[in-house]
């Protein structure tokens, strides 16, 4: 079925492609916006934590289901293939609904240090990393950060981190009180000589465009906000782009392919809804899939103009998948620290992101987010304490309000290896190749990770811990919810994938607006990246598609 044609298709309404939408919309741009989830209310996901974002015990409450999708992953130890569902932790999961991560997410709201943006330029190349400068600056994207701050709402305190880089205005709201765990780390941060700030948070500090302030529950991370004080694309820019009459928000359509012409340029998308399979005939096409989505989109859409998908004239459409090697410590202290203020995570420091001898960058580290009992009793132990029987009990007993963390998003080197293809032999329920993820990670990885859970230990004890022990990332794969990379940006055609704005490189009418374009991914959450990014992507569309 064939549809009449509109101004721009965006598909993904998450972190980037919700903003996008809106941008095009307000613009005046018939937009349609098509997301493979659904809007998942409060009252479907709850506070289960074994049916939540980081625990899918019984489920993935905010998509993908298992039913319908399916992936694979070339094992490290055999460097065969195998299958993975959704709820398998190698799936890589983001979250499919509407506001994509961004509606169960834990809302920091970060912008990245300036070097974060010249990493070669800083560090020189490290040896077996593809590791490139961005094509932009911190200072070409700073009004887009303060964009996305004010248009989604986020909570902070300007000039309270010290490495951070210029900014134009103050955040919208103030920052989010500390706990009795973040005011205890914040001391013993200041006993160090370090620098502790409040995190910024993407959630209401105060009541805010009709919505209420935060009420610290004590979840938040991995859920839907049963305040709506978290702030994402499905509750701030997509209703708003709804609301101009220009966007048109279809759920539960998946895409298959992008559609091409005779002269190799985007024509539309074609995408499954409510049962068939339909073609959107548009001038532009936006894809915000997420780093592992995107490339499989792309490179599902093969015609003779493009025999290795589109953007893929090089071969590096998918190339460079990169997350973040977290890794950190836990300490144990004597008396109760956890006071059951949510979200748990409210106190940050910023000393060791780079500067770091012998060190290739580093990571932003902050207080963990609230330890649910589920996964503390399954990830949270001293190597002293056995896995289970009786001392195992006591311990989480006794050692659950007694426990705190702290973790790094450790800014990982780039791989050409670290890949996403896909699979003609394996098809999802809609009979769409799937992705096939191919990664590890730089040796340097292990190194960063272990540097940072050895100050987040140092850390721990100038805070009264009296036991500490160390959690560092492995290096046997990459990715997951904070992926990127994988249609890096760049001025050169023949080592990129996209324009510095997005715009894939041999196909003037497709851009890229999701963290697959990121060339390096920062030691930092990277989601305000992500709609910064889209905000001066879809301010670009419109300069360069407007009509006359």
């Amino acid at each position: 079925m064939r549809l009449d044609p509109v101004d721009a298709v965006v598909v993904g309404a998450g972190a980037g492609g919700g903003v996008v939408a809106y941008v095009l919309a307000k613009a005046g741009f018939r937009v349609v916006l098509l997301e493979r989830g659904r809007e998942v209310p409060f009252h479907e996901s709850g506070h289960d934590e074994l049916r939540s974002q980081r625990t899918t015990v019984l489920g993935n409450a905010f998509g993908p289901d298992d039913s319908h999708y399916v992936r694979q992953i070339r094992s490290p130890l055999t460097g065969f293939f195998y299958r993975v569902k959704p709820s398998e932790g190698a799936y890589n999961n983001v979250a499919a609904c509407l506001g994509g991560g961004t509606a169960s997410y834990g809302a920091m709201a970060w912008r990245f240090h300036p070097k974060d943006f010249q990493m070669l330029t800083a560090y020189g190349q490290v040896e077996g990393s593809t590791l490139a400068d961005w094509p932009i600056t911190y200072n070409d994207l700073e009004p887009y950060y303060e964009r996305a701050e004010y248009e989604i709402g986020v909570s902070g305190k300007a000039g309270a981190n010290p490495f951070e880089g210029r900014r134009q205005k103050a955040y919208p709201m103030p920052p989010l009180p500390y706990n009795r765990e973040a005011a205890r780390m914040a001391a013993g941060a200041r006993k160090l000589g370090w620098h502790p700030f409040p995190i910024p948070m993407a959630i209401n500090s105060v009541e805010r465009d009709g919505r209420a302030g935060c009420i610290a529950c004590p979840h938040c991370v991995g859920f839907g906000c049963e305040a709506d004080a978290k702030n994402g694309t499905q509750n701030t820019v997509i209703p708003r782009a709804v609301k101009t009459g220009n966007c048109t928000l279809l759920t539960e359509a998946v895409a298959k392919e992008i559609l091409t012409d005779a002269a190799g340029k985007a024509a539309g998308v074609a995408y499954y809804h409510q049962g068939r399979l339909q073609e959107q005939p548009a001038r532009v096409v936006v894809v915000a899939c997420s780093a592992t989505e995107t490339p499989r989109l792309l490179l599902n859409s093969k015609s003779k103009g493009h025999p290795n998908g589109l953007g893929n004239a090089n071969d590096w459409v998918g190339r460079n998948l990169q997350g973040h090697a977290y890794s950190g410590a836990y300490g144990l202290f004597e008396e109760e620290i956890f006071d059951g203020t949510g979200p748990a995570a409210r106190v940050a420091l910023c000393d060791f992101n780079h500067g770091n001898k012998g060190i290739t960058g580093g990571a932003m580290m902050a207080n963990e987010f609230i330890r649910l009992p589920y996964l503390f009793a399954k990830n949270v132990r001293p190597p002293r304490v056995p896995r289970y029987g009786a001392e195992f009990k006591k311990f989480v007993r006794e050692a659950y309000k007694k426990t705190a963390g702290v973790k790094g998003p450790v800014q990982e080197m780039p791989l050409w290896d670290n890949r996403v293809e896909v699979d003609p032999k394996v098809a999802d329920f809609w009979g769409i190749p799937v992705a096939a993820i191919t990664t590890r990670r730089h040796p340097m990885d292990g190194e960063t990770g272990r540097f940072i859970a050895e100050r987040a230990a140092e850390w721990l004890k100038a805070s009264g811990a009296r036991e500490t022990w160390l959690q560092v990332a492995s290096l046997n794969g990459t990715g997951g919810q904070h992926q990127a990379g994988t249609c890096r940006m760049g001025k050169d055609a023949k080592t990129s994938v996209t324009t510095p704005h997005g715009r894939l490189h041999g196909v003037d009418n497709v851009y890229v607006a999701d963290g697959s374009v990121m060339v390096t991914n920062g030691g930092f959450n990277p989601s305000l990246t992500i709609m910064a990014l889209a905000f001066r992507t879809g301010e670009k569309i419109v300069r360069d598609w407007r009509r006359a």
